[in-house]
């Protein structure tokens, strides 16, 4: 048993941030699963960017596309779905032996659709029926506009990651959309134990954008404070999930075979050096959670983090209101916090996903001149 096996122990599933063709085909996405209790596999433009701007693991596959002339939507949708599909067989065996509970991979929508709620909707749909593994969600920004869709999407049964959920308000919505979803899903006879949700709480970015604004108005009750915002909104988030998945509301759809939508910590790497390097997941252990973490942050878990990990109790989330509370009162505005940083989340993704996209057409343009 390791470190992370003990955290897996009390009900927090430990997920990798990291895909590639490398890891799928080099063995080591079973090596994290046999030896750090991963079980499950998130990834994004910016991971697939990474993967497939660093190496030739994808020439072949794009040679060959190109020489049957498919286009550059074409060949990244292929890529894609080939490198989901296998990670969903390999966590396939998870899913089935925790009954549809965890063993799952993500793929996301693009991110140019983040305000589009009916863009969104449809390459949901495609993706759903592009990579059709009962193991797969896609992810969903949820921006205002994601919302409604997530809604949709859970009403005809296709397994939703909700990514980008910073502010609190925002994850209500969610929550909210996700049981709507479900009880329409039920009504028309769907069997909803297939369906599952995870809602994806960012939260080192929380810090990053915080800590400099505690600097600027630079008070000695301000500079306390530092680190302890994304700690904070992550905890109270997690008071939030247990009340709204307790509700008379809630265990009516339970007893039909609802699962509840997990809180999914993401971005859980420590962006701060100053920090400790599990920052993010020593603070946050709980019961029904799901912990989605870098390579770079599992290894140093299992080097140097606590042997039994400390689990996230009613006082340390009444704490945390506490710390809302005064990073309120010295001045921390935040709804413009949160808004920044969905803003600039929805940009970022774009940014990769315009990189990645320009990449593969470079690719088979040079394919094409000879």
């Amino acid at each position: 048993m390791s470190k992370l096996h003990n955290l897996a122990a009390v009900g927090q599933s430990v997920w990798i941030d990291s895909l590639s063709r490398e890891i799928l085909r080099s063995g080591g996405l079973a090596r994290q699963i046999e030896q750090n209790a991963v079980s499950g596999v998130t990834s994004n433009p910016t991971i697939f960017a990474k993967a497939m701007l660093s190496g030739d693991d994808y020439d072949e596959q794009v040679s060959e596309l190109v020489a049957r002339d498919a286009g550059t939507d074409e060949i990244y949708a292929t890529l894609v779905t080939t490198d989901i599909q296998q990670a969903c067989d390999i966590m396939l065996p998870t899913y089935e032996r925790t009954g549809g509970a965890d063993g799952f991979v993500s793929v996301e929508v693009a991110p140019t659709l983040a305000r589009d709620t009916e863009g969104t909707i449809a390459e949901a749909r495609e993706w759903s029926k592009r990579v059709n593994r009962p193991n797969l969600l896609v992810k969903v920004p949820a921006t205002a506009e994601g919302v409604p869709a997530i809604r949709q999407l859970i009403s005809e049964g296709i397994s939703i990651n909700v990514t980008l959920i910073f502010s609190l308000a925002r994850y209500e919505e969610v929550m909210e959309a996700y049981i709507a979803g479900i009880e329409q899903y039920q009504a028309t006879g769907g069997d909803a134990s297939r369906v599952a949700s995870v809602a994806s709480f960012f939260v080192s970015r929380v810090d990053s954008e915080v800590d400099p604004r505690l600097e600027a108005i630079g008070t000695e009750e301000a500079l306390a404070l530092r680190g302890t915002a994304a700690v904070a909104n992550a905890q109270v988030a997690y008071l939030r999930f247990l009340r709204s998945f307790t509700t008379d509301r809630w265990l009516a759809l339970a007893a039909g075979g609802s699962r509840v939508q997990q809180p999914l910590w993401a971005s859980t790497s420590t962006k701060n050096p100053g920090y400790s390097d599990t920052l993010y997941v020593d603070t946050l252990a709980a019961p029904t959670t799901v912990n989605t973490m870098p390579e770079s942050t599992i290894a140093a878990y299992q080097d140097h983090g606590p042997e039994y990990p400390d689990i996230l109790d009613v006082v340390q989330m009444a704490s945390a209101n506490a710390t809302l509370a005064a990073l309120a009162a010295v001045g921390i505005d935040y709804e413009d916090v949160t808004e920044t940083l969905e803003r600039e989340g929805v940009e970022k993704f774009a940014a990769s996903f315009a990189e990645m996209v320009s990449d593969i057409d470079r690719k088979r343009q040079a394919l094409l001149d000879g």
